[in-house]
């Protein structure tokens, strides 16, 4: 009997752990505030500012600062990231360029 029981620990153990090591999203419950800063002169007419945004760290997200950036192409425009909310709770879309 003991040998089953820690047969099925030892099962319901690794199953665990596999699951939480092939998370690849991260969820928060509560959307942190956004902190606000100031928006400095461009460097070009060309430069578009790209606004503060939030990037993955760990188990949570942090706040980066906006900043000047140059288009990749001629044409091309910024698309902001985005909170969504999920049934796991809320989930940060990255801004990319289109």
């Amino acid at each position: 009997m003991k040998n089953i029981k820690r047969v099925l620990f030892i099962m319901a153990l690794a199953l665990t752990c596999g699951a939480y090591g092939s998370m690849a999203q991260i969820y928060v419950n509560v959307r942190p505030p956004m902190p606000r800063y100031e928006r400095v002169v461009a460097p070009s007419p060309r430069h578009v500012w790209i606004d503060e945004d939030w990037e993955p760290r760990g188990n949570s997200y942090a706040f980066v600062g906006g900043h000047w950036a140059e288009p990749p192409r001629r044409g091309a425009r910024w698309q902001g990231g985005s909170w969504s909310h999920t049934k796991h709770g809320h989930q940060w879309k990255p801004g990319r360029w289109h």
